[in-house]
């Protein structure tokens, strides 16, 4: 394979951390899912939560597309009403989390080999049972992916895993601050927001 075409290869699989502050009502994660669809991309994972104003939710979406099209769907997203700012985090220093619950099997001569692990990867037992354990791990993905691989022989009943959330490090901000939102009507105007 040639180095265009690797690096061409490479770029189509790149993986975009894109964060949303979007307006918290009914329709507004359909209406962004929809465009990210209709863009061919699948969604590697989604998180949403209401901001410090319950009036403003902050959104953190994970897809791997060639850039020149994500830059497209950032800017298409950019456009939609219920939509207060778009940020592609690629190439940006963040901090990144997501969560997992595992229920593993732990037969009693591998109950201990389980905690060994879970002690090595700060995970927290949150349940246990005669012949399993429910454990809760935090950080960033590659860390889960290492954690659950390695709980994989013991046999995984139940799997549960949020997806990423993260923040940009530093003083600088992704979403800035939004003091005032003020729509006319068809255009929305935004004000307010610290650089």
């Amino acid at each position: 394979m040639s180095e265009r075409a690797k690096t061409m290869s490479k770029e189509a699989k790149a993986r975009h951390i894109i964060t949303l502050l979007v307006e918290n009502h009914a329709g507004v994660l359909a209406r962004i899912a929809a465009l990210i669809a209709a863009k061919g991309y699948n969604i590697d994972s989604l998180t949403v939560g209401e901001t410090m104003d319950p009036s403003i939710s902050r959104m953190t979406l994970v897809v791997r597309g060639d850039d020149s099209v994500v830059e497209q769907a950032v800017k298409q997203l950019n456009r939609l009403i219920d939509v207060i700012r778009v940020t592609d985090l690629t190439g940006e220093e963040f901090v990144e989390r997501e969560l997992v619950l595992v229920k593993v099997k732990a037969k009693p001569e591998a109950k201990a080999e389980i905690l060994r692990i879970a002690d090595i990867f700060r995970a927290k037992v949150v349940d246990v049972a005669p012949l399993s354990y429910m454990l809760e791990l935090t950080g960033a993905e590659d860390k889960l992916n290492a954690f659950v691989e390695l709980l994989k022989p013991y046999g995984i009943q139940e799997f549960a895993r949020t997806g990423m959330t993260v923040m940009t490090r530093g003083s600088k901000t992704a979403g800035k601050q939004v003091e005032e939102i003020v729509k006319g009507s068809e255009i929305k105007k935004v004000v307010g927001l610290v650089e």
